[in-house]
Formats: structure tokens, sequence, C-alpha cells
């Protein structure tokens, strides 16, 4: 073979070898870019309390896990101090998550100085109504007044003593609706009931929880309620005492079978595939609210408690009467 024959075959050799390297270069981020474009939406939650807390952080927990979308989440927990929790929302969004969820009303501030930083990151919080004018902020409440009436007409429908104790957090968000709807609910039904409410300061707690819930029960409450993570010294004491209890956030049985009545449920899922939805109809971000209505509330019974079934109804009826509105709160 001659060299000119030679170096031609050794060029074309060449070029096929650079085709073929450059398809499988091709396929290659192809591949990668369908695995990122297909696969799970990564989510990330940063929550101030314990992911299991049976309350506020946990239906976030829970809200995430019955997503319509398959998820791969990451959880941050127990970041109640705002700057532990701006370093985890900080770093989630430098790792590229596609959702960011900062579970806490005290995490707005340095949100609102994060989510500039990262335009290709969708970041959500609450519970608050405001996303700060952000097309990547997407903010959610909850009309928990509304679970709350419902359980403050089962509450009053229980109560023989003429009062009823609420152990409360802070008078802020949606802890303040619900105390707010409860006392409006027993109204409803008997406005000669006391509900006394004592807000202890504090959503962590469990102590000072523990001590207004003794506090009621001492001055005659048989029925007791409250809201946020320290209610678990709450209901140790009404389970010692054998008084009813009515939960909100999360579902509590858990906390006592034998005294819990009726937990209004967070299902932040219907408000997190409104998120989704609107991500990938490239839509700005929004506030959502979470209701009977649309399912993002819901009044979950116990079973083991044996609530007369006469009650349960009504409450039924009560809650669907909010929903369509015929029934409204007073509250808001």
């Amino acid at each position: 073979m001659n060299n000119k024959r030679w170096a031609w075959l050794l060029a074309l050799l060449a070029a096929f070898a650079m085709l073929t390297a450059s398809c499988g270069d091709d396929d290659e981020t192809e591949a990668g870019g369908g695995a990122s474009a297909d696969g799970p939406l990564r989510v990330a939650i940063v929550a101030p309390s314990a992911s299991n807390d049976l309350a506020f952080s946990q239906s976030m927990v829970d809200g995430v896990a019955n997503m319509s979308t398959d998820v791969d989440v990451d959880i941050t927990d127990g970041t109640f101090i705002v700057e532990d929790a701006a370093a985890a929302i900080r770093g989630y969004a430098e790792d590229g998550f596609d959702l960011v969820i900062a579970h806490g009303s005290q995490y707005g501030g340095p949100l609102q100085e994060i989510a500039p930083d990262y335009p290709d990151v969708t970041f959500a919080w609450g519970t608050a109504a405001d996303n700060f004018g952000l097309d990547n902020v997407f903010a959610y409440t909850v009309r928990s007044d509304e679970g709350g009436f419902v359980n403050g007409t089962v509450a009053a429908a229980l109560n023989e003593s003429g009062v009823i104790g609420v152990v409360g957090p802070i008078e802020v968000g949606d802890a303040k609706l619900y105390v707010d709807g409860f006392a409006a609910g027993v109204a409803s039904v008997n406005s000669d009931i006391e509900v006394n409410v004592n807000y202890i300061e504090s959503f962590s707690d469990v102590a000072l929880a523990a001590e207004a819930a003794t506090s009621h029960i001492a001055n005659g409450a048989d029925v007791l309620t409250g809201t946020a993570q320290m209610v678990v010294g709450a209901t140790g004491v009404a389970q010692e005492e054998g008084v009813a209890w009515f939960g909100t956030q999360s579902n509590q049985t858990a906390l006592g079978e034998d005294i819990v009545v009726a937990s209004q449920v967070y299902h932040w899922e219907v408000i997190l595939d409104g998120i989704v939805a609107a991500m990938e109809a490239g839509e700005a971000g929004s506030v959502m609210i979470a209701t009977l209505a649309n399912g993002g509330l819901e009044i979950e019974f116990n079973d083991a408690y044996g609530l007369d079934g006469d009650v349960k109804a009504a409450a039924e009826a009560t809650a669907a009467a909010i929903a369509d509105g015929s029934i409204a709160t007073g509250v808001g």
C-alpha cells in the first residue's frame, strides 16, 4: 500500500473514531438530561421542629410523601434558630434542588434575600400570605379556623363541666386562627361554655404546655385542645387525667387513643401538587391556601374514641357546610 493510500485510511479511521466518541458523548449527555428531566422531583424541607412531631413539621413531611409527583426528598429539621434554617435553605438551593420548602413563618426574612440568588430554584414557605413579588417563591397558608370551628362544635357536645381549656403557643398565624375558630365553634353550640385560652408564648416548650393543661383541668376543664409541637406536654396531662383532646395540624391519635377525639389534618400535598403544576406551566409564584373545600384540610376522627354517631354526623355536616360556604366561622 502506498503512503498516500495509507495516510487516507488512517484519516478515515480517525474520523470514524471521533464520530463514534461524539455519538457516545451525546448519548451519555442525553441519558443524564433524561434522568434529570424525567427522574424524581428533588424536594428539600427545612422545618423548625422534629419531623415526627405529630404537629406542624410532620404535617409537611407527610404532605411531601403524599404528593402525586415522584419525589426524592431531603429533610433538615429542628432548625428553630433562623440562622440555621437560612444556611440549610441556601445549601439546598446551591445543590440545585428543584423545590425548597421553608416550613416556618419565621423564615421569611432570609428567604426573601436568598431566593433572588437562585432564579432556577423554586421556593415555598409558610404559613404565610406573601411571596414578596418573586417569580420563584410560592407562599402557602391554611384556614385552620375552619377545622377549629368543627372541633369546637364537637367539644361543646362532649363538654359537661361548662369549661374548656385551650393551650396555645404564640398568638400568630395558623395557631391563632385555629384557636379563634375553635372558640367560635364552641360558642355556636353553647355560648355559655367558658373557653379559657392560655398562650404560653412558645411553640416548643413541652413543660409549659403541660403546666397550662394542668392549670386548665384544675379550673374545671373536661375538654382540651392546642396547637404546635409543644402539645405533647398537654396531651400527656390529658392522658393522665382522662380529659378529651382535639388535635390539629397532624393526626394526633397516637398521643392517646382513649382521649383524642378528632384531629384537623393539614394535607399539604394539595398545595404542593398545585405548586408543581404551576412550575411545569412556567407560572410565577403566588399564594396558595389550604381549606376544607379544596381538601387541604380534613377532620380525621379517632374511631377508637367511640364518639357518638349523631355527634360525628353533625360535625361532618358542619364541615361540609363550611366547605360549601353555607356556614362561616366568623374568623379571619
